[in-house]
């Protein structure tokens, strides 16, 4: 039962994400890792150990997910990856001949804010467009992307817009 919950509130991030593919919505989620800690009576859920989420054209993939969800719907998902081996978020949208494509060593998404967050090595494709730096905020709602350097200034943004 707990796990046709999860899977409900992992779809409903699942969707919200982007402008996905309409037909990634109907698509079956898949969760594979090599251990899952399920909470219900605190909505936290966290899977480990080369952890990947698909549904249709969306790959979420790092170290660690962990999943935060209240009144059954998802509040928020944090993807740990490290320098290494960096969280990834695949996902092609409607309006996008190429797929988005994001890294770092941590990618938090806040539902409410309609906000990703990607912080350590930072990096978004979007289309033919880069953006690069140590932290990168991605806007949904707005399609709006903010990068920034290191605080030491010893890193700086790069981007990179083709027309």
């Amino acid at each position: 039962m707990f796990i046709n919950k999860l899977l409900i509130l992992l779809m409903v991030f699942v969707t919200s994400l982007v402008l996905a593919l309409p037909e990634d919505t109907k698509q079956p989620i898949e969760v594979e890792a090599q251990s899952v800690v399920v909470d219900e009576t605190t909505g936290f859920s966290e899977f480990s150990g080369n952890a990947v989420v698909r549904q249709g054209s969306l790959l979420l993939s790092a170290e660690l997910i962990q999943v935060q969800t209240d009144n059954e719907e998802v509040v928020s998902m944090i993807a740990k990856g490290s320098l290494e081996k960096p969280a990834k978020y695949i996902q092609s949208q409607e309006n996008q001949a190429r797929f988005v494509e994001a890294t770092a060593s941590q990618i938090t998404y806040d539902v409410d804010k309609g906000m990703v967050f990607l912080v350590g090595t930072a990096r978004l494709v979007q289309g033919f467009d880069s953006f690069s730096g140590d932290t990168l905020d991605y806007d949904i709602n707005n399609d709006k992307v903010i990068v920034k350097g290191n605080k030491y200034g010893t890193e700086r943004v790069k981007f990179k817009i083709t027309l």
